[in-house]
């Protein structure tokens, strides 16, 4: 069994973000020369999120509004954690989002389903963050 590991950084000017993550991911897996396995994708941060959905730009409104809804921005003084950072919400943004995809290697390609993408969903940006890229098998 083969196995293979990257991270890859981002930094993005503004809080929040939604990077199609894709290609670079198909680039790993090119790398890697691995033909049948799985891959896993993480985000390394506890504010950052890895997903799987379509690259579309009203969707990616829609996932901003509605996280919006459930853990708000400001006021900052509305959460417990707000202390000595102001971030609590892209914390549960995160939990909400998730931490990691798996997907299944098949010929050489990611076994994806129709319009599936890899996302990497920042929460509190402005600062260099790392996804890890795992893949195994043979």
């Amino acid at each position: 069994m083969k196995t293979y590991r990257k991270e890859l950084w981002f930094e993005t000017k503004t809080r929040r973000a939604l990077i199609n993550i894709t290609d670079k991911v198909e680039e790993c897996l090119r790398e890697s020369g691995i033909k049948e396995g799985l891959l896993l994708c993480n985000a390394m941060h506890i504010t950052a999120s890895v997903f799987i959905n379509d690259d579309e730009p009203g969707l990616h409104r829609d996932f901003e509004r509605f996280l919006e809804e459930l853990a708000p921005e400001k006021p900052y003084d509305r959460y417990d954690h707000n202390v000595f950072e102001d971030n609590a919400d892209a914390h549960l943004k995160r939990t909400i989002m998730g931490r990691e995809v798996v997907v299944a290697v098949t010929d050489g390609r990611l076994d994806f389903g129709p319009w599936e993408q890899i996302f990497y969903g920042e929460f509190d940006g402005k600062r260099r963050k790392r996804v890890l890229v795992k893949i195994i098998g043979e």
